[in-house]
């Protein structure tokens, strides 16, 4: 241990140019009532210790500046922290960041050895995301944080880009057979969150069929009776699972292959049809 500073109250905490920690600086449960600065600290974890560089569990701080001077050679643990305003930068966090439970108002990346805020891969979803996974295990909480940021700032399409990287994180938790659902949720509908791909499923189903259906014809159920044989319309009829537009109960195949692929878009339908509904229950659901 370095520093410790447990349940301390204080106005402002300036731990700025100059300090140097070789040990654990700990501030658990600490309430800061303006700023709490490491800018161009450098922290390291105590070798034989618990790897452990800055410990704010549970502090409460209006402003939360860990733009240090290069990444802290230990864990940075703000379980359950929360803080008005966060600014870092490249050097602010190690391989190891536990951030379950933590919440922020905002976050303004800083350049390093410049009071400039940025815009670049610093604030893009790719790097935020990977801020989260360096935690040990999944965790919901840091993603839904994340993605409330981005609501916040007005970036829905980032906001849907970190709820589906929450998902695919969350499925490697689980057993083999929900893994392979969760797979098909993601390419079909993006868990919920693209369900745009559903369409481009369909749309190429549906070209697939209309060309395929188009190189023979069908043997009627009944002859002389139904409406006339349309490529088109049967595919879309074989695609939708529910209903129907009169051709597919009305023609069958002879050729075996174009039998199987009618079979096949039966099935696809029913999939993609599965997939949106579970897909948008999800994306209504909170978690």
């Amino acid at each position: 241990m370095a520093l410790a500073l447990d349940n301390v109250a204080a106005s402002t905490l300036n731990f700025s140019e100059g300090f140097t920690s070789d040990g654990t600086v700990r501030l658990r449960g600490a309430r800061v009532s303006d700023s709490l600065t490491f800018a161009g600290a450098v922290l390291n974890a105590a070798p034989g210790g618990d790897g452990t560089a800055l410990a704010g569990p549970l502090m409460q701080v209006a402003d939360f500046d860990i733009t240090c001077a290069q990444p802290p050679s230990g864990t940075v643990d703000l379980r359950g922290a929360q803080v008005s305003h966060l600014r870092d930068n490249e050097y602010s966090w190690p391989e190891a960041v536990e951030l379950d439970g933590f919440v922020y108002g905002s976050v303004k990346p800083v350049e390093a050895g410049d009071r400039r805020e940025v815009r670049g891969h610093l604030q893009s979803v790719a790097y935020r995301v990977g801020w989260i996974r360096r935690g040990a295990g999944y965790s919901p909480q840091p993603y839904e944080q994340l993605a409330s940021w981005y609501r916040t700032a007005d970036h829905d399409d980032d906001a849907r880009r970190v709820l589906l990287a929450k998902q695919r994180h969350r499925r490697r938790t689980l057993h083999p057979a929900a893994q392979m659902w969760g797979h098909m949720l993601d390419v079909t509908v993006g868990y919920g969150y693209r369900p745009w791909l559903a369409g481009i499923w369909l749309l190429a189903l549906t070209l697939l069929g209309d060309l395929a259906f188009r190189t023979q014809s069908p043997i009627p159920v009944k002859e002389g009776e139904g409406a006339p044989f349309q490529p088109l319309a049967y595919t879309i009829d074989l695609l939708i699972p529910i209903g129907g537009l009169g051709q597919r109960t009305a023609w069958y195949w002879s050729n075996g292959s174009l039998q199987s692929l009618a079979y096949l878009l039966i099935a696809f339908g029913w999939v993609l049809t599965t997939a949106v509904i579970a897909g948008a229950t999800r994306a209504l659901q909170k978690n």
